[in-house]
C-alpha cells in the first residue's frame, strides 16, 4: 500500500494588476494601509451613464508589457491577464518557455469578456461596413481569450480551460487548478482579470439592481452598514502560479500558501436570503476538504455584496458554518477600497489572504464603519494577528456561492 503524500497545490507566484497598484508589493501596501482608490469613472463614452463610480486601473501601459502582435488581437481584460501572468511567473522563478510545455496549464475565470474590443468592432460594422471589421473580433471578446493568449504566449500545452460560473468562478478556477495539480500537472497559471468599464459593458451591468449608482466615491460601496447601497465594479485582476508543493520545495522556492479546500453551491439569481444556506454549505464543504475545524480559521475575506439582504445572509452564513467562532473571527473586505472586479474579485481577495498570512496582518475594510451585523469586521486600520488559515468567500449575481481555504506555506510543511 502506497504511503506517498498526496500532491498539494502550492502558491509560488503572484501577479497583480489592480486599481490600487501594479504588482503584489504595491497591491499589498495599499490594501494594508486601507487606501481607497474608488473615483468617478473617466473612461470615454461613459459620462452620461448612471453608473458613476468604479475602480479603474489608471497607470497601466499594455504596450510596455505585452508584444504588439498580441495587443492587436486582444481586449483590455486579456491585457490585464497577460501582464499579471508574466508577473506571477517571474515571482515564481519560472520561465515562459518551459522545458516541458505539457507540464504547465492555464485556467482563468471570466464574467464580462472583451466588451471594449467587441464594441469597437461592432461600431465599425454599423458605421463603415463589414470590410472594416478586424479578423480578431471573432476571438478577442470571448471568455476564453485570456487563457488562450497566455498559453500561446508562454508556450504552455498542459490542461487549459476557462471557468464561466458567475463571479464565484474566480474561486472555482483556483479549485480547478488545484485539482489539476493533484492529478499530475506540475504547474498551473490560474486567476481572473476583468475590464467591465467600456460603455457597452457598463450598459449591460445597469440591469443589476445590486449595482450602486451613488456618485460619491466614499459612500458608493459600504457593505455591512445600514447605508449599504450596492457595489461598485472594478477592472483588473490577478494570476497565481500554483504548482505541486513537493516540486516547489525541490526547486528551492518559497511556498507562499497552499490551496487546501474548496466547495461551491448554487442558490439562484438575486435570491440573497437563500444564499445564506448555500454559502454556509460551501464553507462547510471547503473546511471538510481542507481538514480544517471552524475554530482554526484565523481570518475571513468576505464577499461583501453591499446589499442589505445579501450582507445579512453572509453574516448569518458565517455564523451558521463557524458557530460561535463566526462572531469572533476577524472579517475583512478590502475590495471596498478598489471595487468589485467580478470574477477577479475573489482572486484578488485570495492574493490579499496569502499576503496577510505572510505579514500577520488583517487588512482593513475601507470606507466602512458603524457595522450593523454581528461580525468582527476589521475597519480603519490593519490588525496584527497570527494568521495560519484564511477563508475566502464569493457569491455571484446569478446565484453561485463558493468558499476557499488557504493555509500559509510554512504550516503546510509540518
Amino acid at each position: 500500500m502506497s504511503t506517498q503524500r498526496p500532491r498539494r497545490a502550492a502558491v509560488t507566484g503572484i501577479g497583480v494588476v489592480a486599481p490600487n497598484g501594479l504588482g503584489s508589493d504595491a497591491y499589498w501596501k495599499s490594501v494594508a494601509e486601507g487606501l481607497g482608490v474608488l473615483d468617478l469613472i473617466s473612461r470615454e463614452g461613459c459620462g452620461h451613464l448612471p453608473l458613476r463610480v468604479a475602480g479603474e486601473v489608471r497607470s497601466f501601459d499594455p504596450a510596455s508589457l505585452i508584444e504588439e502582435r498580441f495587443l492587436v488581437q486582444t481586449d483590455r481584460f486579456s491585457h490585464f491577464a497577460m501582464a499579471a501572468a508574466a508577473l506571477a511567473l517571474d515571482d515564481a522563478g519560472l520561465s515562459a518557455d518551459p522545458a516541458d510545455p505539457f507540464a504547465v496549464g492555464v485556467v482563468t475565470a471570466a464574467g464580462s469578456g472583451g466588451g471594449e474590443f467587441g464594441q469597437r468592432e461592432l461600431q465599425k460594422l454599423w458605421g463603415r461596413g463589414s470590410k472594416f471589421v478586424g479578423p480578431y473580433q471573432s476571438i478577442a471578446w470571448f471568455y476564453a481569450a485570456s487563457t488562450g493568449q497566455i498559453s500561446i504566449r508562454g508556450g504552455f500545452k498542459g490542461p487549459c480551460g476557462v471557468v464561466a460560473s458567475d463571479e464565484a468562478g474566480g474561486l472555482d478556477s483556483l479549485a480547478h487548478a488545484a485539482r489539476a495539480v493533484a492529478r499530475g500537472t506540475d504547474v498551473m497559471l490560474v486567476g481572473a482579470a476583468e475590464a467591465p468599464l467600456a460603455p457597452y459593458s457598463m450598459v449591460c451591468q445597469l440591469g443589476y439592481p445590486e449595482l450602486s449608482t451613488v456618485d460619491d466615491p466614499d459612500r458608493a460601496y459600504r457593505p455591512f452598514t445600514e447605508k449599504a447601497c450596492g457595489f461598485v465594479p472594478a477592472e483588473g485582476g490577478a494570476l497565481l502560479v500554483v504548482e505541486d508543493e513537493a516540486r516547489a520545495r525541490g526547486r528551492g522556492v518559497p511556498v507562499r500558501a497552499v490551496v487546501a479546500g474548496h466547495s461551491a453551491t448554487f442558490t439562484g439569481a438575486s435570491r440573497w436570503a437563500e444564499s445564506r444556506e448555500g454559502l454556509a454549505r460551501a464553507i462547510r464543504g471547503a473546511l471538510d476538504e481542507a481538514g480544517c475545524a471552524p475554530e482554526e480559521v484565523d481570518v475571513v475575506f468576505a464577499d461583501a455584496m453591499g446589499v442589505p439582504e445579501a450582507d445579512r445572509a453572509e453574516a448569518l452564513a458565517i455564523a451558521d458554518a463557524l458557530g460561535a467562532h463566526g462572531t469572533r473571527v476577524p472579517v475583512t473586505a478590502p475590495k471596498t477600497g478598489i471595487g468589485r472586479a467580478h470574477c477577479a474579485a475573489p482572486v484578488l481577495d485570495t492574493v490579499a489572504a496569502v499576503l496577510a498570512m505572510e505579514h500577520d496582518q488583517v487588512p482593513p475594510t475601507p470606507n466602512v464603519s458603524d457595522i450593523c451585523h454581528d461580525l468582527d469586521l476589521v475597519t480603519s486600520r490593519a490588525r496584527p494577528a497570527e494568521l495560519r488559515t484564511a477563508l475566502v468567500l464569493s457569491r455571484g449575481l446569478m446565484g453561485s456561492n463558493a468558499a476557499l481555504v488557504v493555509r500559509r506555506g510554512d504550516e503546510s510543511a509540518r
